[in-house]
């Protein structure tokens, strides 16, 4: 279940003591930016992911992969910058608002337990609970497993890419309607495997959102 951590607190303190800084340059934002996340500089670059992927779609994503967007993530993912994680959340929740309704439970993408570990949390967690949090439902974190510790998919063909991510997941029985996220959506193998396990546990329906897709 989503609760508000301590972390969450803090950085909410901190964002009402400290200027506002852009997830993707760092510098400071003003009011001229109509994202509160980007200045008004990086704003602009943000880009819509193609027409089908965009919400309500049954498997889409908030944004097209690149520019400040990808920085973000990277920062977050890769930089440990889990103060990101709040002005992010928020992109991925409002474009989460169709949904409302239609699902019962958000999961977010599971990590391996060995990458878990060494990246001290899982990204699309943190990105989850304010997407929950929007919908009025609740986060699950221990529905959804991942088994195998598959290699990386940056690199891989679309072929490669799905046998890589075959079976590595397994789901808790469940009856729910799942809202699956993650933060980067490539071919979408990753994501429908997820999804399938799901399935298979017993959800009558799995939607997938990332907060980005990368172009096919």
């Amino acid at each position: 279940m989503s609760v508000i951590s301590a972390a969450e607190l803090l950085h909410g303190v901190l964002a009402c003591l400290a200027p506002a800084r852009c997830a993707g340059c760092d510098g400071p934002c003003s009011d001229e930016a109509v994202c509160a996340a980007f200045c008004a500089g990086c704003e602009p670059l943000l880009d819509e992911p193609p027409e089908s992927l965009r919400p309500p779609a049954a498997a889409a994503a908030a944004y097209s992969y690149g520019g400040p967007l990808a920085d973000a993530i990277a920062k977050l993912k890769y930089g440990r910058r889990t103060e990101l994680a709040p002005l992010l959340g928020q992109l991925l929740a409002h474009a989460a608002l169709p949904y409302a309704g239609l699902v019962d439970s958000v999961i977010p993408m599971p990590l391996f337990p060995r990458k878990l570990r060494a990246r001290g949390f899982n990204q699309s967690a943190l990105l989850g609970a304010y997407v929950a949090r929007s919908l009025g439902v609740p986060l699950w974190t221990d529905r959804l497993h991942r088994v195998r510790d598959t290699a990386e998919q940056a690199g891989l063909t679309r072929h490669a890419r799905a046998a890589n991510v075959r079976a590595a997941f397994v789901a808790q029985p469940l009856c729910e309607r799942v809202l699956l996220l993650d933060d980067v959506r490539t071919t979408g193998a990753t994501l429908a495997s997820g999804a399938e396990a799901l399935c298979a546990a017993g959800a009558p329906a799995v939607i997938t959102l990332a907060l980005a897709a990368a172009a096919r």
